[in-house]
């Protein structure tokens, strides 16, 4: 079966979802962007813009938001919802999943990653390669768990928060809205929303 996927945001994070796309059996991948001389692998190219998907979105089998920035993201995958497309959920094959735990639509999680039983994941939320989300975790829409980082059991992340790339979050630990983790921070108290912490232990460095 002939299965279309539109992708939206064709950069290198927008390759890495299409990968995963193939992975799991989606055969037929358009991407779309406002740079439409944007790089992609072989085959791939950009078919139209932002307007142009959500013009026609409700045409493709699925839809995925592959776009960096959490705040961006998780307006366009709304956009999109309410334009009637079919928001999917990408899960690489290379990936452990709890069937006990809740993942919401257009997330996705990449390879290596882990999420644990009891973890619940909201909507346009990135899990990236070789992340781990522990038991009872609950990640609020537009979050993106970077490589490498690892959030304990019992964790909330707030929603468009970032946590980077190999930072470290102790268990039952609150992290608020809007927050930045720094690449190898090692989280270990609560988090007030809007701030940017890093270090070990992470400490505030500006709002």
């Amino acid at each position: 079966m002939n299965r279309s996927l539109a992708i939206l945001g064709a950069g290198g994070h927008g390759r890495v979802v299409a990968d995963c796309a193939e992975a799991v059996g989606w055969d037929r991948i358009v991407f779309f962007d406002d740079k439409p001389d944007a790089a992609l692998e072989g085959t791939w190219a950009v078919a139209g813009s932002v307007k142009n998907l959500l013009a026609q979105a409700s045409t493709f089998d699925g839809v995925a938001v592959a776009v960096g920035s959490n705040r961006l993201r998780l307006s366009l995958t709304l956009a999109l919802a309410d334009s009637g497309a079919r928001l999917v959920t990408l899960v690489h094959p290379r990936a452990t999943v709890s069937s006990r735990s809740v993942i919401g639509s257009g997330s996705v999680v990449i390879a290596g990653a882990v999420v644990n039983i009891g973890a619940r994941v909201g909507q346009g939320v990135i899990i990236n390669t070789g992340a781990t989300i522990d038991h009872d975790c609950l990640l609020e829409d537009g979050v993106h768990v970077a490589p490498g980082a690892h959030l304990a059991g019992g964790v909330t992340v707030g929603k468009e928060s970032w946590i980077g790339i190999g930072a470290v979050v102790r268990e039952y630990t609150a992290i608020g809205e809007g927050v930045f983790v720094g690449a190898g921070a090692v989280v270990v108290a609560p988090i007030q929303s809007g701030l940017k912490v890093v270090g070990n232990p992470a400490r505030p460095l500006e709002r």
